[in-house]
This record gives C-alpha cells, sequence and structure tokens, in this order.
C-alpha cells in the first residue's frame, strides 16, 4: 500500500486595506500587479501542490478574488481580524494537509528558500518550521511550513486577538507544546537587517527598483542576485533603510 503524501499549499495572506500604503498588493511594477509577480515566483515551488490567496469578505478586497481567479490560483474570503481563523479555513476549504503560510507583502520571496524550508520540514519531526524564529535572511524572504492540524490545534486553544492576527504567533510563543525549528541562511545570503517586505511607499520603490533592475533578463531571479544588485548599487538600500530605524 501506497502512503499518500500531504498536500502542500502556500496560503498568501492579502488585503487592499493598509494604513501605511492602501493597495499596496496590487500596486503595478512592469505593468503588473505585484501580487501577481509574487504568485510567479512561487509557482516555481515544485515541493507546492497549490497556492491560496488568503483575502477577506470585505467588498474591498473583491479585486483580489478577480486576480487569484484571472491567475487561476485558489482563493478564500475570511475574517480581517482573524487571520489565523483566516488561513484555517483557507488550508481546509481548499484540503491542505501542510501549509506554508506567507503573506502578500513579501513579492520578492525566493523560491529557491521556500523549497528549502518545505523539504527541511518533510525530513524533519516538528510541528512548526521557519526561517524567522531566530531571522538571518532579509525581511521579505519569510516561510512557515506546519500541519493543518497543527494550526487547528492552536486556533482552538487561544481567543486572544493578538494571537488570532498573527497565525502562528501561538505556536511559537508555546515551545513546551509544539516542536519548533528554524531554517538559518546560509552566510552568503545572511543580511537580516535588510528590509524586502512591502510596507511603505519606499519598500514600493525598492522592490520595483529590484524588478525592473532583474526580471527583464531573468525572471527566475532569487536573493543571491538581489543581494549582488544590492551590493553593485548600494544607493538602492537607502531608499528604505530610514523606514524602520
Amino acid at each position: 500500500m501506497t502512503l499518500k503524501s500531504p498536500r502542500t499549499l502556500a496560503t498568501i495572506e492579502a488585503r487592499m486595506t493598509s494604513s501605511r500604503l492602501p493597495g499596496k498588493v496590487l500596486k503595478p511594477v512592469l505593468g503588473r500587479p505585484m501580487l501577481a509577480l509574487m504568485v510567479e515566483r512561487l509557482r516555481r515551488v515544485s515541493a507546492l501542490d497549490g497556492i491560496v490567496i488568503a483575502t477577506t469578505v470585505n467588498a474591498t478586497d473583491d479585486p483580489l478574488v478577480d486576480l487569484a481567479e484571472n491567475l487561476g490560483v485558489g482563493v478564500f474570503r475570511g475574517s480581517e481580524d482573524d487571520v489565523m481563523g483566516r488561513v484555517l479555513g483557507a488550508a481546509r476549504a481548499h484540503g491542505a494537509d501542510v501549509i506554508v503560510e506567507t503573506t502578500g507583502d513579501c513579492p520578492l520571496i525566493d523560491p529557491a528558500i521556500v523549497q528549502r524550508c518545505v523539504e527541511a520540514y518533510a525530513a524533519a519531526d516538528v510541528d512548526y518550521l521557519s526561517n524567522v524564529l531566530t531571522r538571518s535572511y532579509p525581511i521579505g524572504m519569510d516561510t512557515q511550513v506546519f500541519a493543518a492540524d497543527i494550526l487547528a490545534d492552536a486556533a482552538a486553544r487561544t481567543d486572544d486577538p493578538r494571537d488570532r492576527e498573527h497565525v502562528s504567533l501561538y505556536i511559537y510563543n508555546h515551545p513546551e507544546r509544539y516542536r519548533l525549528q528554524n531554517v538559518a541562511a546560509p552566510p552568503a545570503l545572511r543580511d537580516p537587517n535588510l528590509a524586502l517586505t512591502l510596507d511603505t511607499a519606499e519598500d514600493l520603490a525598492l522592490i520595483a527598483a529590484v524588478f525592473e533592475a532583474l526580471y527583464p533578463e531573468n525572471p527566475d531571479f532569487r536573493l543571491d542576485d538581489i543581494l549582488r544588485l544590492l551590493a553593485r548599487k548600494p544607493e538602492l538600500r537607502e531608499i528604505n533603510r530610514h523606514v524602520r530605524e
């Protein structure tokens, strides 16, 4: 008897309302919505069986549903504030055994890093694996992997609004209950203070500059390509450096 492989889905948490940069996930870069570029990158992860955009029931997020349908990826609508419940709902609705949790503000996420995390999770006897327990990769490469059953267990144990807003917070705050593992960046990719995440207009300018410099010649560019670009053009780092100081 052949055991069925677990169904592994990436969830992308995304919504149009953002206090600092409204509509950020649909901001155009190279004529395409930022979220579409992120989906394209995640599609290169061979360990994934699918992608689901986890958005809200708010009418303002209707464009994200339209985009998901146009891209041919899954979509799930749930609570704006209970993101934990939204991601769990997305996993259940789309038959996920394993969740690869990502957020729509990470359009530069590296498929190779996601692949590495999924493979490490599959090989380890753990409940939760990520590259953010101890940050060594740049901000914006964030990948968290856990079983849908583990998220369901955590969701049943907490009603704290902070836990519900930050999907896996309860899991990694309870190492006595869940087995945790961190994935560290190799030395060449270590740059934990570099922000490649989309929160502000300055972040948008940096991310757009990276896509415009690298994508036309190599749509499958990776984090090492980004770091080489920033080494050649250190002024790019200055675009959003002050935002998180």
